[in-house]
């Protein structure tokens, strides 16, 4: 009689170790994944979220066994989703220019930073009242030109916000949307203050405009994206712009130079704010706090030509000339009213609107 066949124990126990070993690594994946929490934090993008997400985020993903996601957009578009999801945020952390982080400590949308010692370090102009947000860069706006144009026609450097007004440029200033921009709102209110005005009274910036710069600008643009394209075809002479955004433009070969106005340029602060009730608050924390850091702010310098809040982090190469020239500037720098700014904004651009970008 035949007996009946029976599988060879060694194939059932090795049936069994794979079978074991499958449900352990599946278990162990699922685990790992319950342990890897995202971070998403609301920042510029381009060369800016370049900069940290190649330099800067992977040491802090490392440390803290978290994912950091940008969630890339201008500061109006960062502020608009925080707002839109106030009750139930969908970021954690959010880098705004100065004036629409001022906007956003008021609407109740940022939590107080913890104390910590980098928060410390930074310089004093770059902490928030009342530590609700802190400084991660610090610039300026003033002018910006087309070197290359300058040279051919003989043309000197700017020296003033009123050069915008000077006839040989009709037709080549480039002006950022004064509704749209920081850039374009801190030229305007440069002038409007050379007319005698003040944040509390843009009467006299409105009302000479149509007159002096305006018949000189070529084109209204609601960001700089256009700058580096319309330098290169010579459509721009001049136009509002930072230290480290024609440093930007430099380095891929753009010929444009940065000019410091007598009256002086407008301070400018990216700022970064922990957004309130969000999912990780703890892990939002470390993470500004992290920002803040002679590390992070030293590798934000070198990748992303940023200058650094605190004066600890380390600067080699390209970056020392960078940060000496930020601070002989912010010798003259002026400090805007954000309060009175953002209290009549929205007529300010609803005026802008109408009457100068028609």
């Amino acid at each position: 009689m035949t007996s009946p066949r029976i599988a060879s124990p060694s194939a059932a126990v090795r049936r069994a170790v794979l079978t074991a070993v499958a449900a352990a690594a599946l278990a162990a994946s699922g685990v790992a994944s319950a342990q890897t929490k995202t971070i998403y934090i609301g920042m510029n993008g381009g060369t800016f979220e370049k900069a940290y997400t190649q330099y800067v985020f992977p040491a802090f993903e490392k440390a803290n066994n978290v994912k950091v996601v940008v969630v890339p957009g201008t500061s109006s578009d960062i502020l608009a989703k925080a707002q839109a999801n106030k009750e139930r945020p969908q970021m954690h952390v959010m880098f705004l220019d100065d004036g629409v982080m001022v906007r956003a400590i008021g609407m109740g949308l940022c939590e107080k930073q913890r104390p910590s010692a980098a928060l410390n370090e930074i310089y004093p102009a770059a902490r928030f009242k009342g530590d609700m947000a802190s400084g991660v860069s610090l610039g300026m706006t003033g002018l910006a030109y087309n070197a290359k144009m300058f040279k051919e026609k003989g043309w000197a450097p700017p020296t003033s916000w009123m050069d915008l007004a000077d006839p040989k440029y009709k037709g080549k200033v480039v002006f950022q949307s004064a509704s749209a921009s920081s850039f374009g709102l801190h030229g305007f209110l440069m002038f409007n203050r050379i007319q005698g005005g003040s944040e509390k009274n843009v009467e006299p910036g409105f009302k000479a405009w149509p007159t002096t710069i305006g018949p000189n600008v070529l084109e209204y643009i609601p960001s700089s994206a256009k700058l580096s394209e319309m330098v290169q075809t010579n459509e721009a002479a001049i136009f509002p712009l930072t230290p480290t955004g024609v440093a930007a433009m430099k380095t891929k070969g753009i010929p444009v130079e940065y000019a410091n106005p007598k009256e002086g340029a407008v301070t400018l602060i990216v700022g970064q704010c922990v957004i309130a009730n969000n999912s990780e608050p703890e892990l939002a924390q470390k993470l500004t706090e992290f920002l803040l850091s002679p590390l992070a702010q030293a590798n934000v310098l070198q990748y992303g030509s940023q200058i650094p809040t605190n004066p600890k982090a380390p600067v080699v190469g390209e970056g020392v000339a960078q940060v000496a020239a930020i601070n002989g500037y912010m010798k003259t720098a002026i400090t805007v009213d954000w309060e009175s700014i953002n209290a009549n904004r929205p007529a300010w651009n609803a005026r802008w609107n109408k009457t100068i970008e028609r």
